[in-house]
């Protein structure tokens, strides 16, 4: 998998073929990065742990994940993964745009399932995991599906919707709930739009005022409301994601630690160097030699 696909926070990658958008990417953490940033997409997406142990975020809450869990993202959720202390994780991610399983003529399928589901009147559990009740059935699904992707025979497509069905079959009918009132989507899209300038913006100067201006608030209730949902502060969350995009070009460019560290913001190359080996355990020219491609 390319490390740079996941780059935006909103992804704007066409995922599988544009008429059939079903894919899976194998991942793994810290081999291909070290972290996968917050980020959202308009894809259903699978992921698929088959080895070790690491932790994914969705929507501001944390989930521990080892061998067998499978975790399902709907669209529009924030959501990230990273390294749990020293381990690696090896895992799948299966992304697949909601439409192939839509008529495009309105039925209950739609207005009773899969619109709630996205809307949030209807939810279903993130986490899968062995030992759960119809943990068996559901990874049969996806077990299937992986099985006939190794080959893609004549009509595979045909299959791998069929086994998406009865997985949202089981899902909706053993493991949903009804919700009396639409999620309030206000504060995530206000979080949105905080990580969306970020993302713009990382290379440059960023001020608490810059960023509070773009939400309409105060500098202190802005500081306030992030640290409340993001558990930890601007400034800290800010360096933490140019010292991600720091440790992707160094695999990714050969361009110099000076050149890289200029590049996402930090005009000081000593201050970068021990953000650097404090966030990674390792200096810049340790972390390439390292995980760079040969």
């Amino acid at each position: 998998m390319n490390i740079l696909e996941y780059e935006n926070y909103q992804e704007k990658i066409s995922h599988g073929n544009p008429l059939f958008p079903y894919i899976t990417y194998l991942c793994s953490i810290p081999l291909d990065f070290s972290y996968v940033p917050i980020h959202w997409h308009d894809e259903m997406e699978l992921i698929y742990i088959k080895k070790g142990h690491g932790i994914i975020t969705v929507d501001f809450t944390q989930y521990p994940v080892s061998a067998g869990t499978l975790a399902l993202i709907i669209p529009g959720q924030l959501h990230s993964i990273e390294q749990y202390e020293n381990e690696s994780m090896e895992y799948e991610n299966i992304i697949f745009h909601p439409q192939i399983l839509l008529s495009k003529q309105t039925d209950t399928c739609s207005t009773d399932y899969f619109s709630p589901l996205m809307d949030g009147t209807l939810t279903v559990p993130v986490l899968y995991q062995p030992g759960d009740p119809y943990y068996g059935e559901i990874s049969a699904c996806v077990d299937a599906n992986d099985e006939i992707s190794k080959t893609n025979p004549p009509a595979y497509q045909l299959f791998i919707k069929s086994q998406l069905f009865m997985l949202f079959y089981i899902l909706f009918n053993k493991c949903s709930s009804r919700n009396a009132q639409k999620k309030d989507y206000k504060s995530l899209e206000k979080m949105k739009l905080i990580l969306k300038f970020v993302e713009n913006n990382y290379m440059e100067k960023i001020t608490i005022e810059d960023v509070a201006k773009e939400v309409s608030l105060s500098q202190s209730h802005f500081m306030k409301y992030f640290k409340n949902t993001m558990g930890t502060s601007f400034i800290d969350y800010l360096n933490e994601y140019r010292l991600t995009m720091a440790s992707r070009l160094l695999i990714s460019s050969d361009s110099s630690v000076l050149d890289i560290a200029a590049e996402v913001g930090f005009d000081n190359l000593s201050y970068f160097n021990r953000s650097f080996k404090k966030r990674f355990q390792q200096t810049p020219r340790e972390y390439r030699k390292r995980y760079a491609q040969p």
